[in-house]
């Protein structure tokens, strides 16, 4: 008779295994995820806060109307097209290359009209564009 007592095998759990399949079931959640749509985004713009606000030596302000109608330094603009807005932008800019084209467009104007000043601007070689917003204190006010 054995009456020694046997060793028990203590039972192991390896974890590498469970750790690859965590690993992949995460990455396959991951790439599955779908994200919220533009459509159902409610967005308010241009509506933005910055400390202060830059004076540009060298500026050209382009204004676009909700209608779709542009000024070039407060002067109305002839046509809607990319060619009449690259002439308008190449008379105003004084300052050649380095003019800075602030684009100061509606809330409610269309996207369209705005990329076509930025169209315009590139067909000029004016490469610095930035945008006019207002702080939301000011838009609260109205």
């Amino acid at each position: 008779m054995n009456f020694r007592s046997r060793k028990k095998d203590e039972p192991e759990i390896n974890l590498i295994p469970f750790i690859d399949v965590l690993l992949v079931v995460l990455i396959f959640l991951m790439l599955s995820t779908t994200y919220s749509k533009f459509t159902e985004l409610q967005l308010r713009l241009p509506v933005a806060d910055a400390d202060a606000q830059r004076d540009y030596a060298k500026e050209v302000i382009v204004g676009v109307a909700s209608d779709g109608k542009y000024t070039v330094n407060r002067m109305p603009v002839a046509g809607r097209s990319v060619d009449a807005m690259a002439t308008a932008l190449l008379d105003a800019a004084k300052a050649g290359k380095d003019t800075v084209i602030i684009i100061s467009a509606d809330a409610t104007a269309a996207h369209q009209s705005v990329i076509t000043v930025m169209e315009a601007a590139r067909r000029s070689g004016l490469t610095q564009i930035t945008f006019a917003t207002q702080s939301s204190a000011q838009a609260g006010k109205r």
